[in-house]
C-alpha cells in the first residue's frame, strides 16, 4: 500500500502578522493615545486659563515683532468697548456670532457649495488661532484649532469670545488690540469710537497690513450697515444684552 500523505492545511496567502509586530502596534497606539490625552489637556488646562486670565502676549505678535515695532497697548474690558464698535467686528466677521456653537455650518455649507477658496472661519476660530497659534496655514494647525474651538465655546462667554478677539485682533503693523488701534488711527478711546470709525477698523481686520481705516470704502460702508441690521434683529443679544445701545 501506498502511504496516504497527511492531510495539507488550507492555503494562506496572509499569514497573521509576528507576534512582535502585533507588539509595536500595540505600543504605538498606546503613546498615541497617552500623547493625544495629554494634548488635550493642555488646550483644556489654557483655555480655562484664559477664560479668566487676559492673554499678554501671542505667537501673532511674536512674529509681527520681527518686521514691525509692537505700539503699547492696553487691555479693555468690553464694557469700555463702544457697542457700535462690537456690532461691526460681529457684521464684518461673523454676523451668526450669536447662533452658533463655533463653527457656522450654514456658511461652511456655502462656501463647499460655491466651491470658493475663501474661509469660513468664525470669531471663536479667529479667537483661538490668534491666542493660541499661528498664522502661517497649515493642516496641523487646522487640526488643533479644531480641537480648541468647542473647548473655548464650552468654557468661555460669548462676550469673553469677542472681548479676547477685540483685544488680540490685528489693526494694522505693530498695532494690536483695539485701544491701541483706537488711539494711533483715531486719536480717541475704544468707547469713544463713532460708527464711521467702529466700521473703518472692522474692515482692515482680514488684511491689516495691506488696508488703511482711514479711507472709506464700500466694505465699511456695508459693514456699518450690517452692524445695524444685527443690533435691531437680536443677532448681538448675546454680547449686547443689558448694555447700553
Amino acid at each position: 500500500m501506498i502511504p496516504r500523505s497527511p492531510p495539507q492545511a488550507p492555503f494562506n496567502d496572509a499569514p497573521p502578522p509576528p507576534r512582535r509586530r502585533r507588539a509595536w502596534r500595540r505600543l504605538a497606539l498606546f503613546w498615541f493615545r497617552f500623547i493625544l490625552l495629554r494634548a488635550l489637556l493642555v488646550m483644556a488646562g489654557s483655555v480655562t486659563l484664559y477664560a479668566f486670565v487676559n492673554p499678554p502676549l501671542t505667537w501673532t505678535m511674536v512674529g509681527a515683532a520681527q518686521r514691525d515695532p509692537l505700539v503699547d497697548r492696553a487691555w479693555v474690558p468690553l464694557t469700555g468697548i463702544a457697542p457700535v464698535m462690537r456690532r461691526s467686528v460681529v457684521a464684518a466677521e461673523d454676523a451668526n456670532f450669536c447662533n452658533h456653537w463655533g463653527f457656522d455650518m450654514a456658511e461652511i455649507r456655502k462656501v463647499v457649495a460655491s466651491g470658493s477658496s475663501r474661509g469660513a472661519s468664525t470669531l471663536t476660530q479667529q479667537t483661538a488661532k490668534n491666542a493660541y497659534l499661528w498664522q502661517t496655514r497649515s493642516w496641523g494647525r487646522k487640526a488643533v484649532e479644531t480641537a480648541l474651538t468647542p473647548m473655548i465655546e464650552g468654557l468661555w462667554s460669548k462676550s469673553r469670545i469677542l472681548e479676547v478677539y477685540l483685544n488680540i485682533a490685528e489693526f494694522g503693523p505693530g498695532i494690536f488690540g483695539i485701544e491701541a488701534a483706537a488711539r494711533e488711527y483715531f486719536a480717541t478711546t475704544p468707547n469713544r469710537l463713532t460708527r464711521v470709525q467702529a466700521a473703518r477698523l472692522a474692515a482692515v481686520l482680514p488684511a491689516p497690513r495691506s488696508r488703511s481705516p482711514h479711507a472709506a470704502s464700500a466694505r465699511s460702508r456695508a459693514i456699518a450697515d450690517g452692524a445695524a441690521t444685527i443690533g435691531r434683529d437680536g443677532r448681538a443679544d448675546c454680547f449686547q444684552r443689558d448694555m447700553a445701545p
